[in-house]
């Protein structure tokens, strides 16, 4: 008897089984068919797509491993533009904001957030609709922080598997026109080097 497995680009699993000898009983061949679909379960690596317009929910979910018109790069990569220092590194983790009716007596903690060094955080800038006051914030910022230089380079960061900055990315490029647009899926997640360790970090006001 001879198991052959055959995987697809998206990891479904076909399995060909060729009969020699006696055949194979039927409690057998089940077993057999749960055994590997728990060992490569369907559908757990599927590439994602791009959305037509920006991610509006689940925020923490597989994102796309490219971003139209942007250029998407590895760990090493955003290294090595770091070390470079001609690029603007922005982080945009998101950062719960203190409720206005909070109680006085409530004791609120301020979230801690730690960045790649040199990094600027926009907070609350990756979400699929933003309210007036927070997209002016976020084109102020990118205004001032690329000097008014549409061609500027700027790398968009969160955490892995964060559509904040996907679509934070996607905002600079095709609604505020920057052309230089960088994105670093992995985020601080994939940040682990030795000689630029993460730093606390507070909100860009």
């Amino acid at each position: 008897m001879v198991f052959r497995f055959s995987m697809n680009r998206t990891d479904s699993l076909r399995i060909s089984l060729l009969r020699a000898g006696h055949g194979i009983r039927t409690a057998s061949l089940a077993l057999l068919l749960l055994l590997a679909q728990s060992a490569f379960p369907a559908g757990a690596d599927d590439e994602i797509s791009e959305p037509l317009d920006y991610k509006m929910e689940d925020y923490r979910t597989p994102v796309p491993k490219t971003l139209e018109g942007a250029t998407v790069v590895t760990a090493q990569q955003a290294r090595t533009l770091w070390h470079e220092g001609k690029s603007v590194f922005i982080d945009v983790m998101p950062r719960p904001e203190k409720p206005a009716d909070l109680p006085n007596d409530t004791l609120w903690r301020d979230m801690v957030r730690e960045t790649i060094p040199g990094a600027v955080w926009l907070p609350n800038v990756g979400y699929g609709r933003l309210p007036p006051e927070r997209e002016e914030y976020f084109r102020r910022s990118l205004e001032e922080l690329s000097g008014g230089n549409k061609s500027k380079p700027l790398v968009f960061f969160c955490q892995a598997n964060c559509w904040m900055s996907w679509n934070a990315a996607k905002r600079a490029r095709e609604e505020y026109g920057f052309k230089n647009v960088i994105w670093f899926p992995q985020g601080t997640d994939g940040w682990g080097f030795p000689d630029a360790p993460l730093v606390k970090v507070d909100p860009r006001p």
